[in-house]
């Protein structure tokens, strides 16, 4: 039986950055990895997602500019009919770049910024004057008419920052913002464990986005975080800016985890692998030795995630499983198992 594709892939073109970003989901290095798919190899994949009717593709990286090859990759999916955003950390775009992205078809550019003060992000990206790096970035975009959105990852050291973060997204003139839960990959777990959130301040920050969000002139989405949908539901969130209906289109809104689901997600390395999710970094094939398609429809571990009713713990007895059903990469990388409870949710 066929399934039903994913809404939008991920496919992480490079693993090569100029930043040395503490938390890294890519665990992206200053070089290119020596296995990355050609640009061959890499027109071949997208031949195969186009012809799978997907209109969303997300090139990251590592950093996709570093990838000398970005603008013919970028083309070759614009013709295949594909709407092409990019994520960024942003330091790479000036007026120029910004302006050839646009002229190349990029839709939109997701910038990250990680605090409201520029050494609460530059500590978290490692290089100091990336801040003010990525800011130019996003006025050099702005300049250019090149839409662009705020993506921050949310931990302890910038969660008082987060109001002024919101504010500085929607002054920039942003088009959206997503605020991103930190989950323990291992780069995390190396790194910046201390700074993953509390149950508690998980259910606070998540609670003040939600109001925030009647006032926001902006969409707020928060990946990693499938309890938030719940809570503007729950709280009956009426944005003063734009119909209450855009609200359902944030992630997993009345869906769930949307890594490996029907008219969800899905995730390839620069290598090939195809996983989950960024968040769910468990490797389901490779496509050098078998089609994303195939991938998709015969993979044993995307058709246990499929199956809610298979769901252990807390989860699997939440009256939310289905809408819900937790985050399955932060149940996988703090217990090992994709399915049992999420360690992050406070509604048990």
């Amino acid at each position: 039986m066929m399934i039903a594709p994913p809404f939008l892939v991920s496919y992480a073109i490079t693993r090569e950055c100029n930043l040395k970003c503490k938390h890294c989901y890519s665990d992206a290095t200053d070089k290119s990895a020596p296995d990355e798919l050609s640009t061959t190899e890499a027109k071949r994949l997208l031949d195969d997602i186009a012809s799978w009717g997907i209109k969303l593709l997300i090139m990251d990286g590592g950093e996709p500019l570093c990838r000398d090859d970005f603008y013919e990759i970028t083309s070759y999916a614009l013709n295949k009919g594909m709407r092409v955003v990019v994520g960024s950390n942003g330091t790479l775009i000036d007026k120029q770049t910004a302006i050839k992205m646009k002229k190349a078809g990029v839709g939109c550019v997701a910038i990250s910024i990680d605090g409201a003060k520029p050494e609460t992000h530059d500590s978290f990206r490692d290089e100091d004057g990336a801040f003010y790096k990525a800011i130019e970035g996003a006025e050099a975009c702005r300049e250019a008419d090149l839409p662009f959105q705020f993506n921050i990852v949310i931990r302890k050291q910038s969660l008082l920052e987060i109001p002024d973060i919101l504010k500085l997204t929607v002054e920039y003139g942003a088009n959206a913002t997503e605020f991103f839960d930190l989950v323990q990959v291992p780069r995390v777990k190396e790194r910046c464990l201390e700074e993953v959130l509390s149950k508690s301040e998980r259910r606070s920050i998540m609670e003040w986005l939600a109001e925030a969000q009647k006032d926001c002139p902006i969409v707020i989405r928060v990946p990693g975080c499938p309890m938030y949908p719940l809570i503007l539901k729950e709280k009956g969130i009426q944005p003063k800016h734009f119909p209450a209906h855009v609200l359902r289109r944030i992630p997993y809104y009345e869906r769930g985890c949307a890594a490996g689901m029907p008219n969800g997600y899905i995730t390839i390395l620069p290598n090939g692998d195809v996983i989950p999710c960024m968040l769910l970094q468990v490797k389901l094939g490779n496509i050098r030795e078998e089609s994303i398609i195939k991938i998709w429809e015969e993979s044993p571990t995307l058709t246990k995630l499929r199956s809610r009713e298979l769901l252990k713990g807390e989860c699997g007895k939440c009256i939310h499983r289905d809408i819900c059903a937790g985050c399955r990469g932060r149940a996988y990388e703090e217990t090992g198992d994709i399915m049992t409870t999420d360690p992050g949710c406070w509604l048990m």
